[in-house]
């Protein structure tokens, strides 16, 4: 089997391209994996091993569609994580996230199609759904974004849907909750605090912290979508969640308790424009379909996340002075 995993360079697409040459997914034991990657600040080699005989990595943007032409023929499937997706730079920055996000997956799902590529894994977010004040979101609630990063990724979504109803590509959305755990750039919240409390700063809370969020180890999203790279339906959604729900305030209090810091080293910092309160997902759908759930406790995620940055500095210092950069 042959894989190319766009993006793969990045904090989740990273972790699944390491577990599938590591064996850890019995359907995609020997396979062979290309990275696609244009290694932009949130891209890192490190991520990767140095060298492995069965990774391949391409230095390319998939918005290229004479390299994704060139390049897909002889892989069976694809993975495709490759997206802008920080919510701030959206704000500020939203051409680059219609670029990559909307029209590069346009131009990665046509390659696909022309190269007769078998399988192909949409990797999406819940923030497509917007923001729910009680409940959880179904795969068939609308779609209703709310920043430049949620509307790029929710049109990039359609065009997957698209793709498939109208010329039969075999391809399947995801639709995760927030991520966590290692080599997690560090313009993320968890990263962020935790980077930011090594380096004896305050960390920056927006608002009153009462914005709720359900948390996913990277571990148990990569596992869910290669279930569904597996045995997932064509044209369908799956929503993937963490089953652990908490406010900004209450994961700051947790990154503090762990680094060893007191709330004098918060300050808080005016809302994010278009801040949504709260995201929530029903996954009953992957669970009874798929048998997915997740894995990994979460306060012995978030320690074991806090000490591998506390252990990696080398890594950090270097996408800090990316994001600097930038």
């Amino acid at each position: 089997m042959r894989i190319l995993v766009t993006g793969g360079a990045g904090f989740i697409g990273s972790h699944y391209v390491r577990t599938v040459l590591d064996g850890g997914y019995a359907a995609c034991d020997g396979a062979r994996v290309t990275v696609l990657d244009a290694l932009t600040y949130a891209g890192n080699l490190a991520n990767l091993p140095s060298s492995h005989p069965r990774l391949e990595f391409v230095r390319g943007d998939v918005h290229d569609l004479d390299l994704l032409l060139d390049l897909l023929p002889g892989h069976d499937a694809v993975v495709h994580f490759a997206a802008e997706s920080h919510v701030d730079r959206s704000v500020a920055e939203a051409d680059r996230f219609v670029r990559t996000n909307v029209v590069g997956s346009q131009r990665l799902f046509e390659a696909c199609l022309r190269s007769k590529i078998e399988r192909v894994v949409h990797v999406s977010t819940d923030e497509v759904y917007g923001s729910i004040e009680q409940g959880a979101w179904t795969e068939d609630a609308p779609l209703l974004p709310n920043s430049p990063y949620s509307a790029a990724k929710a049109s990039s979504d359609l065009f997957a849907r698209a793709y498939w109803r109208t010329h039969g590509l075999d391809v399947s959305i995801t639709r995760c909750s927030n991520n966590y755990g290692p080599h997690q750039h560090p313009e993320k919240l968890i990263p962020n605090f935790v980077t930011r409390l090594l380096r004896g700063q305050q960390v920056p809370l927006y608002g009153d912290g009462a914005n709720k969020r359900e948390w996913l180890h990277v571990a148990d999203h990569c596992r869910a979508i290669q279930l569904v790279l597996t045995g997932g339906r064509a044209g369908e959604v799956y929503n993937v969640g963490g089953g652990n729900e908490h406010t900004n305030r209450a994961i700051t209090e947790q990154v503090l308790r762990l680094c060893g810091a007191g709330w004098d080293m918060v300050r808080h910092v005016p809302d994010r424009k278009g801040h949504d309160l709260r995201y929530c997902l029903d996954d009953s759908k992957i669970r009874d379909e798929l048998g997915y759930a997740p894995t990994v406790d979460f306060e012995r995620g978030l320690a074991e996340t806090v000490a591998w940055y506390r252990d990696n500095p080398g890594w950090w210092q270097a996408g800090t002075a990316a994001r600097a950069a930038s």
